[in-house]
């Protein structure tokens, strides 16, 4: 795990403090390492989560936790050097401290995944990583990989909490509201599914190309191709006289109800349980599934078990391929799925954005000047290897595009794409063809408790959550308090949008007020 072979060795500071060496070089100051590490520290500022590359002699980490508050991880690598260290001096104060956590030769997924588990923007308000110099010159290309993986790791973190702050309160108040719908939801229908694996399937996105495979998917639908419709191209398939098996939304926001206006439903409509509750009502046999949002995970292993559904993609595309993966699918091929607006469109013919505009305009704007707004409200990027297409992507529709590209790869389904004029979908030529059948998917309509007892308990227990001291409030709830705070985190984001001069403690009252304030208005 590491490049040098220098051995540590020991001296003495001015003060007396003992400082480790590699080779020649001492890693702190041999004045004083202790005023060194004081003055190092006193940039942290009001951070709450701290990473050291290097342990050395353990200065910095310990004057970190001695004048803030901040979680403090060290990364070092060289176990058999580490214990030499360990063993040179007394270093009990910094480990026995449960702030302090220490890595040694981790991996770069456990580096990744530490990051991932422990770093809560909302609680910590921000991360810094600091470098021993000294150190990580000895062993440079381990510690700028690790440096790497942390800030990967970060954007990560930071991508989900934007996310959260934008969406948290939506999908909190969605959610307690759809687990009083989810009371007579028709999972059976699923049930029915896992117990007939598909030959074939088709995944109806919602991109221009749509316009004209429109016959070819007819087509399919004829020869009794199970096709798994988007919300957004539900219009375009219906005005196209093609019922869809299924339709599934994963959007939380009340836009969702526009792509289904016009059109009665009587076909299964697959919903995550942070939609719009309004869209459960639009079919007879709607049902939903849970996402991995902390609060539907929660129900579902206090409530009522629903079918877990990968939307880590973040696009209802990706969210139909898990489906169909779900079902058994042995070959899955895609419709409209663009990724990209084509000839200066976004959407194909028939689904919301049309009647959406045309119903808006007036004289000063027009239907065609809110299609241009909506097609350049995000910079196009350029071309990959500067090919001319008739095509543009955006950073978003690219992200969705990798990610199910990504997916792909780890399915056992044969999957193709019906030639479309949008950014190619890179896809694996063959399949497996393994046995494809998801399973662990649980289908049940036996719920452990009534949904207004769960919500009465639940209220209950966020009521009796204690209040913040400081920073490490996570640290000190236990297990079941922590399951229950860990569901608020995403609303607490989105208050804290909103409220950035709220101190920790205000805003964790604020998120436990406004959460029993929602279930109160669905329990009565």
């Amino acid at each position: 795990m590491h490049a040098h072979n220098k051995q540590y060795t020991f001296e003495k500071s001015r003060t007396g403090e003992i400082v480790p060496f590699l080779g020649t070089q001492p890693l702190h100051s041999m004045i004083d390492p202790i005023r060194e590490a004081e003055r190092l520290v006193s940039t942290i500022g009001d951070i709450g989560f701290v990473v050291f590359l290097g342990l050395g002699g353990g200065f910095a980490p310990q004057a970190a936790l001695e004048l803030t508050n901040a979680k403090i991880v060290v990364i070092d690598f060289d176990s058999d050097n580490i214990n030499k260290l360990l063993s040179s001096k007394d270093y009990s104060k910094l480990i026995n401290n449960k702030q302090f956590n220490l890595l040694i030769d981790p991996s770069a997924d456990e580096i990744k995944s530490f990051i991932l588990s422990n770093f809560k923007p909302v609680l910590y308000n921000g991360i810094k990583t600091i470098p021993l110099r000294t150190r990580i010159e000895q062993d440079t290309e381990i510690f700028e990989k690790t440096a790497a993986v942390i800030q990967e790791a970060i954007e990560i973190v930071s991508g989900d909490y934007s996310v959260q702050a934008h969406f948290g309160k939506k999908w909190f108040s969605n959610i307690i509201r759809n687990i009083k719908n989810a009371d007579t939801g028709q999972e059976f229908f699923l049930a029915e599914r896992l117990s007939h694996p598909l030959d074939e399937a088709a995944i109806v996105a919602a991109g221009p190309s749509l316009d004209h495979q429109i016959k070819s998917l007819a087509e399919a639908k004829s020869q009794g191709v199970f096709i798994i419709s988007t919300d957004t191209a539900i219009g375009a398939l219906l005005k196209n006289k093609i019922e869809p098996d299924v339709v599934i939304s994963i959007d939380c926001q009340h836009i969702s109800y526009y792509h289904f206006l016009g059109n009665k439903l009587h076909i299964p409509l697959i919903l995550d349980i942070a939609s719009p509750p309004m869209l459960y009502k639009l079919s007879p046999k709607s049902m939903f599934f849970s996402s991995t949002h902390p609060l539907a995970l929660y129900a579902c292993a206090n409530w009522k078990q629903l079918p877990l559904l990968d939307t880590t993609g973040g696009n209802v595309t990706y969210a139909c391929l898990s489906f169909a993966e779900i079902i058994g699918a042995k070959k899955i091929t895609f419709f409209g799925a663009d990724f990209s607006y084509v000839n200066s469109q976004s959407y194909a013919r028939g689904t919301y954005i049309y009647p959406y505009f045309h119903i808006r305009q007036n004289r000063l704007s027009p239907a065609e000047a809110q299609f241009s707004a909506f097609l350049y409200r995000s910079p196009f990027l350029p071309k990959e290897e500067n090919i001319k297409t008739n095509y543009y992507e955006t950073s978003s529709l690219r992200f969705y595009r990798n990610k199910l590209e990504e997916k792909a790869k780890t399915m056992n389904s044969l999957l193709t794409s019906e030639k479309g004029h949008g950014a190619l979908l890179n896809l694996p030529k063959t399949a497996n063809n393994k046995n494809i059948m998801n399973k662990n998917i649980k289908i049940t309509n036996n719920a452990l408790v009534s949904s207004d007892e769960f919500l009465t308990q639940y209220m209950n227990d966020i009521i009796s959550l204690p209040q913040a001291k400081d920073i490490n409030y996570m640290d000190n709830l236990n297990d079941k308090q922590k399951q229950i705070f860990t569901t608020l985190l995403p609303y607490a984001a989105s208050i804290k949008k909103r409220n950035t001069k709220l101190e920790l403690h205000e805003l964790i009252e604020e998120v436990k007020k406004r959460s029993v304030n929602e279930i109160k208005r669905v329990l009565k």
